[in-house]
């Protein structure tokens, strides 16, 4: 079986998440920048990661797993600023699964991941997202130790659920 392991990143959070799944990866296995996948059809396995923006996922995240050839088995993962199981990551996370129409989607993970100053900056001046960027802030130390373990842990599942479907 040979394993994607592919990622956008803008901060460095999900690069470290892509990077700790691929530590548990233990078949042939590639990871690479999603905007530098070139032949997506060797692949049996596909782990697409991505942060969340503005409660949703990147449009090259968006593009990359809508344009997925059927029957694909698909995990995906992100981070993102907000506590886990919060309404904006749940939402992104829901919207990356129903682009994935063609795809086998296998699981889902998701953990936080440090925040740019600069978007904290710009939230908390508006009334409506200050809240969400007091939240951000406490994303600071993230991904941390527990959370790439967590990561780990998730691509062990879905190698497990793979081999078996």
């Amino acid at each position: 079986m040979k394993t994607l392991i592919t990622y956008f990143s803008l901060t460095g959070n999900t690069e470290k998440v892509a990077r700790s799944i691929s530590d548990a990866v233990k078949t042939e296995k590639d990871i690479i920048p999603i905007q530098d996948v070139k032949n997506i059809e060797k692949y049996d396995l596909i782990f697409c990661g991505f942060p969340v923006v503005s409660h949703s996922l990147p449009p090259v995240a968006a593009r990359f797993i809508k344009g997925l050839p059927p029957g694909k088995k698909l995990a995906i993962f992100s981070t993102h600023g907000s506590l886990r199981g919060g309404q904006l990551a749940v939402t992104a996370m829901e919207q990356a699964v129903s682009l994935a129409l063609n795809s086998k989607v296998l699981g889902t993970f998701s953990c936080r991941g440090k925040v740019q100053q600069k978007v904290i900056d710009d939230m908390v001046s508006q009334a409506e997202n200050r809240a969400w960027a007091q939240e951000a802030m406490g994303a600071d130390p993230h991904p941390d130790k527990a959370d790439l373990e967590d990561a780990r842990e998730f691509a062990k599942k879905i190698m497990a659920t793979s081999s078996s479907s």
